[in-house]
């Protein structure tokens, strides 16, 4: 028996209480709030469950095992483990005493099959316009931030866009925890990895990304900025390596621009607030707003609005190329909504006719120009 149908094994039986959970493709969420208090989302809203496990010691000795399993630990002096179970789902723990009701858990299904734009569409979460746009957008090497708060759907969202990298092209894929499959056969996955006790074996997220540099890549994605890694990114967008992408929690695309600045600050190169934000402005190019609404638990992409420096008042300056708006609802009670163009076009809009691609311009015509 291999070592991972081991872990399978010993997975079923400490997580027995939720196997069917995790077995359920409709899941996309299990949060285990304490032994006997369990939610699921499904569809996009919370569920809560029957299910329990036989005691506080059950719960905790499965993400013990969890932990054992992917050589990472988990007691009083180290309290958070992230770690991934063998179907690629994302695990998430915090122990007393930082968990005050006990041992929190939190597992995000593993996609099986991974979402397209082409699925977007059909979701009603984007306009055939906005999904043409976007893909001529990545072929154009246009640098793009995906941003949106918590469970929005933003990784799903950023794996469907790089199926528009064409197929010669290198590309890495640096992530604190490993989630994004791309379909191109030359992609390089790097994951950030946790050190012992004392510090020892870790690599995190900016050290891979400068190591990233170094590996000829067409091309770098980056699962999430959440740290000092944001002004790596943004000094390799500008410095002749066009055409990333990456996600930030943000509510607004200001806020997106705000929230990289501040970030970019967080490095441990010590840099003026002016020339953060001067290199934000001048590094991204788009920013595609995805929010979930509560209503009816969908995810649509609310705007798409492109980055255009600094205004007078050295505040980003920034323009709504497409906008959502709410139509009715579905006789099943899904929002509707339509994700149209706001008139205006964007500042590299001859480029698709300078470089060649004007058999990919069909849908989103009013945006782009010859001249």
């Amino acid at each position: 028996m291999s070592r991972q149908a081991i872990f399978e094994a010993s997975l079923e039986f400490f997580l027995e209480p939720i196997v069917d959970l995790l077995r359920d493709d409709s899941i996309t969420e299990i949060m285990v709030n304490g032994f006997d208090d369990i939610y699921i989302e499904r569809q996009g809203k919370l569920e809560h469950t029957d299910c329990r496990f036989a005691s506080e010691d059950a719960l905790l000795s499965a993400v013990h095992n969890i932990a054992q399993w992917v050589g990472r630990e988990i007691h009083e002096q180290r309290p958070v483990l992230d770690a991934r179970l063998p179907d690629g789902s994302r695990v998430h723990a915090i122990i007393p005493p930082s968990a005050r009701r006990g041992t929190y858990l939190t597992i995000r299904k593993f996609a099986r099959e991974t979402l397209t734009l082409d699925d977007f569409v059909r979701f009603g979460s984007i306009s055939a316009a906005a999904k043409e746009f976007l893909e001529i957008c990545v072929r154009l090497h246009k640098n793009i931030l995906i941003s949106g708060g918590t469970g929005t759907g933003k990784t799903s969202l950023l794996g469907a866009m790089t199926r528009a990298i064409p197929e010669e092209e290198r590309i890495i894929v640096i992530e604190d925890t490993s989630e994004l499959r791309l379909i191109q056969r030359h992609c390089l996955y790097l994951e950030a990895q946790h050190g012992d006790q004392a510090g020892r074996g870790s690599l995190n997220v900016r050290q891979l990304f400068v190591n990233s540099l170094r590996m000829r890549p067409d091309r770098i994605i980056v699962g999430e900025v959440r740290s000092g890694e944001a002004l790596d990114l943004v000094q390799s967008m500008i410095s002749g390596h066009a055409g990333s992408l990456s996600t930030v929690h943000a509510n607004s695309a200001q806020d997106a621009l705000v929230r990289l600045e501040t970030l970019s600050l967080m490095s441990d190169v010590e840099i003026p607030i002016y020339v953060a934000r001067a290199q934000v402005a001048s590094a991204i190019n788009l920013i595609v707003q995805i929010a979930r609404f509560s209503e009816d638990g969908s995810r649509k992409i609310t705007r798409i609005t492109e980055a255009r420096g600094l205004g007078k008042d050295n505040h980003y300056d920034t323009c709504d190329l497409f906008v959502s708006r709410l139509v009715g609802k579905s006789p099943d009670g899904r929002l509707l909504a339509e994700l149209e163009p706001t008139g205006q076009r964007p500042t590299f809009a001859a480029d698709p006719f300078q470089q060649g691609m004007d058999e990919l311009v069909k849908h989103s015509t009013p945006l782009w120009s010859k001249g």
